[in-house]
Order: structure tokens, then sequence, then C-alpha cells
């Protein structure tokens, strides 16, 4: 492993850690050049589901971009980002399960929908504000209501 910082060849691994139960290793590594420290992730290298979009376009799955979206409808909100990258790796395993390598982005948006529904209401209008994009004012109203209610 070549140091991020020095170009360095030489480092030992100091502590290494299951993460996204057990399917990745986090390892901490000190380089023998620098003597500073970083961290390198190990996972298994499998074929990434492709998203089948509304319109038909196919894009290869992307963790950052899903990740981005929790987080953004997720701002200043009581929901650690602990809690959305639990919620990521649970679904990526339910993908890699998954018989078929085209997921539509419905069946994502979906599973986004329900975590964050159960997790913070206010997170979930924000999600469902773009994700099913509101035209109007009484669009977001109903939805609104849909959840005071409890409704699917």
């Amino acid at each position: 492993m070549r140091c991020p910082y020095c170009a360095y060849l030489e480092d030992r691994v100091v502590d290494s850690r299951l993460i996204r139960n057990n399917r990745a290793i986090r390892r901490r590594r000190h380089c023998e050049g620098c003597a500073k420290r970083y961290t390198t992730y190990e996972t298994i290298e499998d074929e990434e589901p492709v998203i089948v979009k509304k319109d038909g376009r196919r894009q290869p799955y992307d963790r950052s971009k899903l990740l981005g979206g929790l987080i953004r409808a997720c701002e200043k909100r009581p929901v650690s980002t602990t809690t959305i990258e639990a919620f990521v790796d649970r679904l990526e395993v339910q993908l890699a399960e998954g018989q078929s390598r085209e997921v539509p982005s419905s069946d994502l948006g979906g599973e986004v929908g329900r975590f964050l529904r159960e997790t913070d209401a206010i997170a979930y209008i924000r999600f469902a504000s773009v994700y099913h994009s509101f035209s109007d004012l009484h669009q977001f109203i109903e939805e609104i209501q849909r959840v005071e209610k409890g409704e699917e």
C-alpha cells in the first residue's frame, strides 16, 4: 500500500475491524516512512447492481449518491450518520442477495422512503418532495397529512 502522504511503500497494519455486516474490513495503517496513520477499506469486489430509472435509463449503483441524498434529507435532524450508514449497509445486502442485477429506482426509493418515514417524519417529507416531484403546495400538504395519519 502506498502512503497517501509521502508515497512510501512500506507500512504496517495497527488495527483491523469488520464493518458493513462483516462484508468489509477497515484497516488502520502506520507508514514506516513518515510515521503518519491512514485508513484503508477492503471489500469483496461484487458486480454492482444497475439502477433502472423511471425514464428507462440505466445507471450503476452509487453508494455515495445514495448516502448523500439521505444525509441531505436528514440535515439538521436528530438522525446520526451511523444510523444512515447502517441502513445503506442493510440495503446493499438486500441488493447483493437479490435475484436481479437490475433494480428499478422506484424499489430503491420505496425502501428509502420507508426508512425515513420510520426514522424522522421531517426528513421523509424532504425526501418525498424531491422523490415525488411535487409541483404545487397542495401535493406537499397532502403528503404531510398522510404522514400525520400514518398512511403509506
